[in-house]
């Protein structure tokens, strides 16, 4: 990777190779390789190392390779770094693999891995990006599939209105820690998607992922037709017809990739309905070996997983019988079936004529399925029981597993450090046990107060920056300027509401009762305020008029100045504000909260929640790690416990202070939340669950 660099010193071309892979995303040491050769191009470049290294002045690498101090840092990050790869003897192999070792093959049409990769949206590709650098941890032999998106999801500007509005902007893919996938002739491998017609060719890129290789798929290639070009420029197109063709190339075309690259046995996990269509290429390839049909269903069936995310029918791709005639009639013949029996495979029993459900043809073509926190099985369990028609609710096939964060990921660096004193220096090995965690009662109160205040002042700062930024080069308006919270005060109680707008998330529920609120935020010895981030899908107009109304009482004088609405929400804000805030507020409709990560990397921090009791949240809180309210059965009554529980508990509990400015009691309760998802709620629990759940007995039945 190093001649990528022509500037680059030979003794520290190491440098090169870290900068295309994302091990050193989680991994602080390596990250300060990067940011201490010169901290303001780092700054410049948005902690993207491959861009740095591109722009970054000869003089400065020459300095840095003459160093003594920096090349003691250099060789400690490198030789970790080589040692992580070289491993080989991994956990995976030691508990799980026996004599038959296939790779995993999982397929997500989002990855959230860090903000030089735009080819998220938001918490499905963030528990995706999780998900493999667990697995990569672990051992496990996986290879990722997805889109290369060029002009990702999309920017969010905020209008002085409150409106929002989509920027697009085409990523670079030449300063972004990506690379060429090669065919033997040295060139980019493209490949074609099989049945499409006019062919659809496919542009393969790859990302390293700590062990893990993620397979990118992109359709700008010149051999396309025009409108083909663009199929996978964007995610989550509000149009039916692109949607059907992306989760087409998705499926497909990912299962033609995976025979590219020469993978052709393996077990199949799919994240979401969205990749569906490759449990229909995987029965396929099945026939062409000779398989009956029903040989085929089964096998397939038996090596496969599927995870839903979604816990509202509303939520699943279902498209048009015509749409399906158009792109599979060539291709349904091929399984022996006729367009009858193929659709059925997709058909919803309680509503046939609907169109092909993904979640359907996923549950009937996979032996494995979950949902992603216990009251999301239950819910799944419920909302699919149909498909069983012969099983009580209880008996549908359909478990969970509790989805989980990557610690190494979503901890703060400085919160590392302490934990690396206390919890000692190779806790990170063992993080998924709870009795580790119970060393977080020995640091001291001091201590964790003081690393939080400075996460804290961090977030505050770089908020101030962002707002700073945004009035220089973009001549914002004024109120823009203020509203991006200019004025927050980093020693005043700090909530944090940071995810989707959608309405069930009910994202103006603190607002119900304005004079209530502006109590809060204006008392003079306890002040209140709330820091607002997230995006609104482009075709959600309820969404944006949520968003603009939360926004509108943003820049009401009223509120003091104590409300700030953070625009453009992506992964690198994310990391600032799971440090920063005091309290993580959740209070959407039960029971449509899945799961929810976000909460879960705040916790791990030591920010409590302020969360109504649904998702990971029923199964996370224990009376002493932060507060839970009820569904009352109206949003009024929701709203009485928020500011029940702000005005009784939460403010009060804050601004106890001892004479050294530390609230003793709400560090315990800061200690009680860390302890408490630690090991819970980490990915690498998470992992091991999938692993032995499901990985080891779709192993089995390859063996037998």
């Amino acid at each position: 990777m190093a001649k990528n660099f022509s500037k680059m010193p030979e003794r520290i071309a190491g440098l090169g190779e870290m900068a295309y892979n994302l091990w050193w995303s989680w991994n602080p040491a390596a990250r300060m390789l990067f940011k201490s050769l010169d901290r303001q191009v780092w700054k410049e470049c948005v902690h993207n190392p491959v861009k740095m290294l591109r722009e970054i002045p000869s003089e400065i690498l020459e300095s840095a390779a003459n160093n003594s101090q920096y090349l003691k840092q250099y060789d400690e990050a490198m030789t970790e770094f080589n040692r992580y790869m070289g491993i080989n003897n991994c956990w995976f192999t030691e508990n799980i693999a026996g004599s038959v070792c296939l790779p995993v093959a999982y397929f997500s049409a989002e990855y959230g891995l860090h903000h030089s990769l735009p080819f998220y949206a938001g918490g499905l590709g963030f528990l995706a990006g999780d998900h493999i650098k667990e697995c990569s941890d672990l051992g496990i032999p996986l290879v990722a599939i997805g889109f290369m998106y060029p002009e990702g999801y999309f920017r969010q500007k905020i209008r002085i209105d409150g409106w929002q509005e989509s920027v697009d902007e085409t990523l670079d893919r030449d300063v972004t820690p990506i690379t060429r996938a090669l065919d033997k002739q040295g060139e980019q491998l493209v490949v074609k998607v099989p049945f499409t017609d006019p062919p659809i060719h496919i542009a393969l890129w790859k990302v390293h992922v700590g062990r893990v290789t993620l397979y990118l798929m992109d359709t700008d290639v010149e051999i396309n037709v025009p409108w083909h070009r663009s199929i996978s420029s964007q995610l989550y197109v509000g149009d039916i017809e692109h949607r059907l063709l992306q989760e087409l190339v998705l499926g497909i075309g990912g299962s033609e990739v995976l025979r590219a690259v020469g993978i052709d046995d393996y077990l199949l996990h799919l994240n979401e309905g969205h990749t569906s269509f490759a449990l229909l290429e995987r029965v396929r390839t099945r026939i062409n070996k000779g398989m009956s049909y029903d040989d085929a269903v089964q096998n397939t069936r038996k090596t496969s997983i599927f995870t839903t995310h979604t816990p509202v029918p509303a939520g699943i791709d279902v498209f048009p019988f015509h749409l399906m005639d158009k792109y599979f009639s060539s291709y349904y013949s091929h399984f022996g079936l006729s367009r009858d029996s193929f659709f059925r495979l997709g058909l919803h029993p309680e509503n046939p004529t609907a169109g092909f459900n993904m979640a359907v043809l996923a549950l009937n073509l996979t032996a494995y399925h979950n949902g992603v926190s216990k009251k999301h099985g239950e819910v799944s369990r419920q909302m699919w029981n149909s498909l069983w028609p012969d099983k009580k609710v209880d008996d549908v096939p359909i478990d969970y597993i509790t989805n989980g964060v990557h610690v190494p990921t979503w901890l703060e660096p400085k919160m590392e450090l302490l934990f690396n004193k206390y919890l000692g220096p190779d806790w990170k090995q063992h993080h998924d046990s709870p009795d580790l965690w119970k060393a977080v009662e020995d640091i001291p109160n001091q201590d964790l107060w003081q690393v939080y205040s400075w996460t804290k002042t961090k977030l505050v700062n770089a908020v101030r920056e962002l707002a700073r930024k945004e009035w220089v080069e973009e001549r914002a308006d004024p109120l823009k300027v203020i509203s991006g919270g200019t004025l927050l005060d980093p020693l005043a109680l700090t909530i944090g509401f940071a995810r989707r707008f959608a309405t069930y998330k009910r994202s103006f529920l603190i607002f119900s009762d304005l004079e209530r609120l502006k109590r809060l935020l204006n008392n003079r010895w306890r002040p209140v305020q709330i820091i607002f981030a997230g995006k609104a899908h482009p075709a959600d107009d309820e969404g944006k008029r949520i968003l603009q109304k939360v926004f509108n009482k943003v820049c009401d004088p009223a509120m003091g100045g104590h409300i700030a609405f953070i625009e453009n929400y992506n992964e690198q804000l994310a990391q600032y504000l799971v440090h920063g805030v005091d309290v993580w507020l959740n209070n959407p409709v039960p029971p449509m909260e899945a799961s929810g990560t976000s909460g879960m990397k705040a916790s791990l921090n030591g920010v409590p929640q302020l969360s109504i009791l649904d998702g990971w949240w029923l199964e996370g809180y224990n009376g002493k790690n932060g507060w839970a309210f009820k569904e009352s059965g109206s949003d009024t009554g929701d709203a009485e416990s928020i500011y029940r529980l702000l005005e009784n508990d939460v403010v009060p509990l804050y601004y106890n202070q001892d004479q050294d400015g530390v609230p003793q009691e709400w560090v315990r309760l800061m200690k009680e939340s860390i302890k408490s998802s630690g090991a819970a709620f980490s990915a690498r629990r998470m992992v091991k669950e999938y692993a032995l759940k499901y990985y080891r007995p779709a192993l089995k039945e390859v063996s037998s």
